[in-house]
Formats: C-alpha cells, structure tokens, sequence
C-alpha cells in the first residue's frame, strides 16, 4: 500500500505499532491516522526499525488471524443466506425468469455478501470513503498493470494444466462447481457469467480476500505468510460451492490454492486491487468462455470442459 506516512489507514507493515498508538476495534492498526503521541506522523524508516526491532506480537497475529478467518467465512455464510432471499422471492412469484434470478444472485451474493461485508468492516474500523479507498489501494491500472494481468493468467493456465495433468495420472477425481454445473445446463446464460466475472465476481470477491482479508494480515504478519493464509481461506470456503465426494473437494480446493497464491502475490506487488480483479475475472471468463465453446461445437470437449470447470475460484 502507500506509505504509512500518508496515511496511516494504509496496510502497514507487522510490527509498526507500539503500545502507546490507538488500535482499530478489531485490534489492527488505527483506522483514523493516529500516531504516537509526541512522535508526529510515522515514516516508512520508523516502520522498518520499529518492525526490526519489535516484530509482531503472538497476541496482535492470533487476533488478525481471527479475523482474517471470520472475515473470509462470513461472506460465504451471507451469500448462502441470500440464496435463501432469492428462493423466497421465487417462491412467492412462482419463479423469476432464469436471467433475473442468477442477476439478483450476483447482487446479493456477490455485491452484498463480499463487497458490502469488506465496506462494513473497513467501515466499522473508522475509515470513510477516501480511507476506504487509500486502504484498498484502488487506482486505475497502467499498462504494465494491465501486462501484470496477462502474464499472471498465462502462469496460473500453465500452473493449473500442469497439476491437471498429474491428477488425470493419478486418477484422482476432482469437485464440480456449481456456477459451472449451472452453466452447462443453461448455456445461454453464460454470456452473463462471462460479464459478471469482470463486473461482479472479481471485484466483490478479491475485496474482500486481498484487499480486506489479506490486507489485515499484511498489518501484523510479512508477505509470504500473509498471503498464504488469505489464498488457503479462499480457496477453503469454496468448499461451499462445490459437489461430489470429500476427497474430490479437498483435491480442487488445493488446486485453487494455485491461483488464489497469484492473485495474493500480484495485489502484494502491485498494491491496486483492480489488478488481481482483473486478474480474477479473466481467469473466471476465459474458463465460461471455454465452456460456452464446447457445449455449443463439441460434445467430446464437454466433458473435458466440464473438469476444468471444477477449477472456477467462485
């Protein structure tokens, strides 16, 4: 994020608060740009002395580890309860059409369940719209943002095929999504699902896991772990969307892990969340793409499609 002296909100790194600083209602850094009293405004050298010197407490790791995980379960534990709302709503009007009942689905499961939960929380700590902003890192991409995204498709594609590949050796079976086991059934809303990879899902999703989840723990742990720990909760409450047999969730939810690493790795270099939303919904199209493609010119390829379908991070 942007340095600490700017503003305080930002993400910061583990260790830059001492005792005598104010802290957030969850135990993070101070959401209202307060520093230590007579110190005057923090610098991105008492950062790195005040982490080399102090690190972070077992206490302030365990309490943003806390939230990190409360964070990452709540908003799949939301978007379930919604789908509750838009079964009632059907129910009363004897059925939406199927385009305005998977739109209303994106809306409150994704816009409301993630975004909105991500915007209450930072919301909750104190920050106003700019803070929220400044906290999340939210700019316009540049170009080399913008080949940031390209190349880090092309590494998941080629990551994700390669541990395919060894999984088809093994004859390990793997879940099926149920956005993708949607799609397959009504291919005519997959152009739909290809706009709300870009539009909802992506933005609502890595709000919430990179910007809030990963930007919590990024306050008291370093990159790599923190990273680890936001991409392992992400990929984990997938476990929601999936079906089949245990063993083949627990296979394509470590798969997952693969991509939601990237996405970490690149919101952590690029510190603009639009970058690993880009990312997000490339990844998410390409894969509708792929699937409106083979339902529609190949029935061998359905199958096939139908695997990496499992694969979707939604």
């Amino acid at each position: 994020m942007a340095d600490p002296s700017e503003d305080d909100a930002h993400r910061r790194e583990p260790g830059a608060s001492d005792g005598a600083e104010p802290s957030a209602p969850d135990g993070g850094e101070p959401a209202d740009g307060s520093t230590a009293p007579g110190d005057g405004a923090a610098t991105a050298d008492d950062v790195v002395t005040s982490t080399a010197s102090e690190g972070p407490g077992g206490r302030a790791v365990a309490v943003a580890i806390g939230t990190a995980l409360l964070l990452g379960i709540l908003g799949p534990a939301i978007a379930l309860a919604s789908g509750g709302v838009v079964f009632g709503i059907n129910t009363v009007t004897g059925g939406l059409p199927l385009a305005a009942s998977l739109a209303l689905t994106l809306v409150l499961g994704q816009y409301v369940a993630f975004g909105g939960l991500a915007v209450a929380y930072l919301a909750w700590r104190g920050l106003d719209r700019a803070g929220i902003v400044a906290y999340l890192g939210v700019r316009r991409p540049s170009l080399k943002e913008i080949g940031i995204v390209i190349g880090s498709w092309a590494l998941i594609l080629v990551a994700i095929t390669a541990v395919s590949a060894v999984i088809q050796q093994l004859g390990t079976e793997t879940a099926s999504n149920q956005s993708a086991e949607l799609a397959m059934q009504n291919p005519a809303i997959i152009p739909l699902l290809i706009a709300a990879s870009f539009l909802v899902i992506g933005p609502s999703e890595e709000i919430l896991y990179r910007g809030v989840v990963q930007g919590r723990l990024r306050e008291t742990l370093s990159p790599a772990p923190a990273i680890l720990v936001a991409s392992a909760i992400f990929a984990a409450v997938h476990v929601m969307a999936l079906t089949g047999g245990i063993s083949g969730r627990l296979t394509t939810i470590a798969i997952l892990f693969l991509p939601s690493i990237v996405f970490g790795v690149v919101y952590e270099y690029t510190e603009n969340l639009v970058v690993p939303a880009l990312l997000h919904g490339l990844h998410n199209a390409v894969i509708f793409t792929v699937l409106y493609v083979t339902i529609a010119y190949s029935d061998e390829l359905r199958a096939a499609a139908g695997g990496s379908a499992a694969l979707l991070p939604v």
